[in-house]
């Protein structure tokens, strides 16, 4: 299955975690960020953000989702179509994906799901 938008994503964190997006900043209407509900830690953020920022060649505006990932994984993953350097965040242990469908949903839910794990409350 092929992502089809950020209600995808949402869609999905709701039925595994129960968790909605959250709109945060006036600025920036379209960010979401998804948090536990248990500590408010974030583990993925919504964002439409401009190409060039994301260092593509074209300026077109892209929905993308920020996600905490094993530092191990992010220079492979890196080398894969749909993947790019974390935008705004740790670029050592987040990782940006794009929601243009170059990744599949199956992918971004495991992905979210890593994050979600890396995030949570410590035993």
């Amino acid at each position: 299955m092929r992502i089809t938008g950020r209600s995808s994503i949402f869609a999905y964190v709701k039925k595994k975690y129960g968790t909605e997006p959250e709109y945060l900043w006036v600025k920036y209407p379209d960010y979401a960020v998804l948090r536990h509900g248990s500590n408010a830690k974030w583990y993925a953020v919504v964002m439409n953000v401009s190409g060039q920022k994301l260092g593509l060649s074209r300026a077109e505006t892209k929905d993308i989702l920020v996600v905490k990932c094993d530092p191990i994984l992010i220079g492979s993953l890196l080398q894969n179509d749909g993947y790019l350097p974390a935008y705004h965040m740790n670029k050592s242990t987040w990782i940006t994906i794009l929601l243009d469908g170059t990744v599949p949903m199956a992918d971004i839910a495991k992905w979210i799901d890593l994050s979600y794990d890396l995030t949570k409350k410590k035993r």
